[in-house]
């Protein structure tokens, strides 16, 4: 039997994620899927319309057998952060494949130009040319001396998984399935559409209906960006060594701090600002690392301790059984973990910007069950 994992943040679970549990199912009739889901804040440092515990619900309804969390400390980072991690959850669960959604579908380029990265002096050269003022995407060619640049996000994400299944020699194969949109059209009625799509729509209070399957508009949660400006205004101004936050680093905190007085709403303080060098998801980030309170020595001591299952259906639990004493880490959060201590920081401001009881969730600590009718 193929134990075929998916990584996914489902802002919000929509037809083209429905589309993708399709396919493999039509591709791996047997297969058992196992998602690794990011919860509260992902990993653009964009904040979730919808709560772990419903996103959990909908994947288990839409056909994925066990549903494992990404903590927040690493699935608000860079891809190589969210990537390492995410896959270090599924091969302890003994994961033979990946499939992802790609913009390109072509697995043999992703591969080749993520083995170009990991060669020495990779990191060296994408520092050089970062100074120069070019962003990331075009430094990483530069470095690889590669004409194509890889901008789009499903490819990025594609090449940090081969990254990480090459650096540390996982027995796990990877697989594209063919994104139909572009995450950077907002305006497409087709109907799937990327979530940045939808969550356009949404602000523009349009129907949303006809992208996403039925039940999920009734889960999706308004966002309270005005008092999560507040926080964060109160955050920085409060804080005199912002450079001890992941992320803050050579001046930025010093933008921070200016920009911060003068920015009437979370918007314009982030194009305030962004540099070339710091875009817009790079600062979003930042300011989630700074509200949660995620230092740099938090991060550099940081590994998976334990693994959260958020829920499962029949089949999952029978999978859970069979395999509960191979894996290497305790399958429930351990109380006394930094990581744990995030994850609550990240639930309890989440119910402060969306009215939600995400901190009760948390502190239940129970699985989510889909008993299939």
């Amino acid at each position: 039997m193929k134990v075929i994992g998916l990584i996914g943040e489902y802002n919000p679970f929509h037809n083209g994620h429905l589309y993708h549990i399709q396919q493999i199912k039509k591709k791996f009739p047997d297969a058992f899927l196992l998602l690794v889901l990011n919860g509260y804040f992902l990993q653009r440092g964009e904040i979730s319309i919808l709560t772990k515990e419903d996103k959990t619900k909908l994947a288990l309804e839409y056909g994925i057998d066990l549903v494992l969390e990404l903590p927040a400390l690493f699935g608000t980072q860079s891809a190589d952060i969210f990537a390492k991690n995410a896959i270090q959850i599924l091969s302890f669960f003994q994961v033979t494949d990946i499939i992802f959604g790609s913009e390109s579908n072509d697995i043999d380029t992703l591969l080749k130009l993520a083995s170009l990265q990991l060669l020495p002096n990779f990191d060296e050269k994408v520092k050089t040319y970062l100074k120069t003022g070019i962003n990331y995407p075009t430094a990483v060619s530069k470095a690889i001396n590669s004409p194509k640049i890889i901008n789009d996000p499903n490819d990025l994400l594609g090449i940090s998984y081969a990254k990480i299944i090459l650096k540390y020699n996982y027995s796990i194969t990877l697989h594209t399935i063919q994104r139909t949109n572009s995450y950077h059209d907002i305006n497409s009625q087709d109907t799937i559409v990327s979530a940045s799509n939808i969550r356009t729509k949404l602000k523009k209070k349009e129907n949303i209906d006809a992208f996403i399957p039925k039940g999920v508009a009734s889960f999706i949660q308004p966002i309270n960006y005005d008092l999560l400006f507040t926080l964060l205004k109160y955050k920085i101004m409060t804080t005199p060594d912002l450079s001890l936050f992941l992320t803050v680093d050579e001046g930025i905190d010093k933008r921070l701090k200016k920009f911060i007085q003068t920015s009437k709403n979370m918007e314009e303080f982030i194009f305030n600002v962004k540099t070339k060098r710091y875009t817009y998801n790079k600062i979003q980030r930042m300011i989630i690392h700074i509200l949660l309170g995620i230092t740099k020595t938090i991060n550099h001591s940081s590994q998976i301790e334990y693994i959260h299952v958020l829920g499962f259906n029949q089949r999952g639990q029978k999978y859970l059984k069979k395999i509960q004493k191979q894996v290497q880490v305790p399958l429930q959060p351990i109380s006394t973990s930094t990581i744990y201590e995030v994850e609550k920081k990240a639930a309890f401001l989440y119910d402060l910007v969306a009215n939600t009881k995400a901190y009760e969730f948390e502190m239940r600590n129970k699985p989510v069950i889909h008993v299939e009718n």
